[in-house]
């Protein structure tokens, strides 16, 4: 999570980014999304880059023509703008900067899945993909491996996504895999989330103590829109420990309608 301040950097980097893709200019969003991910790479690992790029003592135009130095002629202008857009931007520590880019990188390239029709496929990908780590202790064990570089860990998703997935997935999971510091589930599991947030829905994780019907899926996804007030994505896991009924989470917000939930509510309540 970013602090206040960052949190406002980002959204107004975003600002930047979305005009250069929806613009008269129509920047190309995969290619955008791969340099900013390439120059998050780069910045993650240079600390006086990173300083020079984020520090406040700096005047914020100084920090994005450092930016604009750096990048011109060597990316596309839209991935130029966006990173001097962002380097004169408030952040909370100069690893948000870096974390920012590599947000601005992802949601690019699900940008370009958009405009092709594919964000869809590529939101279930990553979802299933996400539930296949968490349910391989081996391979989520190697996808963390510290001993293994970077490159080795994407070439690895790579290897097993290649041909099964759309581009976009596979390029996404590969990245996240390499450069987080998370389990890999997990930062699956948010790729996933940025996928619905760029689609303009949020995702509602519900576990079930068994398989939903139709009829059940269905119900849900009526309901759960007019109480969150946008369209919702549901992805559902078998959970047997719940005893029955199901657990809805979305965001941080947790809404608990199973069997076990309501007995561990009544032997607090006894307590």
């Amino acid at each position: 999570m970013y602090a206040a301040s960052s949190r406002e950097a980002l959204d107004g980097a975003r600002v930047e980014l979305e005009a250069a893709l929806r613009g008269a200019k129509g920047a190309d969003a995969t290619t955008v999304g791969t340099e900013l991910l390439s120059f998050a790479d780069t910045v993650s690992d240079n600390r006086t880059l990173r300083t020079a790029l984020a520090d406040s003592a700096t005047a914020p135009d100084a920090r994005a023509d450092i930016a604009k130095s750096l990048l011109d002629g060597k990316v596309a202008p839209a991935t130029r703008d966006t990173v001097a857009s962002a380097a004169a931007r408030q952040w909370s520590n100069d690893g948000d900067l870096a974390r920012g880019l590599r947000t601005l990188g992802r949601e690019a390239l699900l940008q370009s899945a958009k405009d092709s029709g594919n964000l869809d496929t590529v939101e279930e990908e990553l979802f299933g993909f996400a539930q296949l780590v968490k349910g391989d202790p081996e391979l989520e064990q190697a996808l963390k491996d510290r001993t293994r570089t970077a490159a080795d860990r994407e070439q690895l998703v790579k290897t097993l996504l290649n041909g099964k997935v759309d581009p976009v997935t596979e390029a996404l999971a590969a990245e996240t895999v390499a450069s987080t510091d998370e389990a890999p589930g997990d930062a699956l599991d948010q790729l996933s989330e940025l996928a619905a947030g760029v689609n303009g829905r949020k995702v509602a994780y519900v576990s079930s103590a068994g398989e939903l019907s139709a009829k059940q899926r269905t119900d849900l996804a009526a309901k759960l829109p007019t109480i969150y007030g946008a369209p919702v994505t549901l992805h559902v896991e078998v959970d047997p420990d719940l005893l029955g009924g199901v657990v809805v989470r979305v965001g941080d917000e947790r809404i608990d309608g199973s069997v076990a939930g309501r007995l561990a509510e009544l032997r607090r309540n006894l307590k």
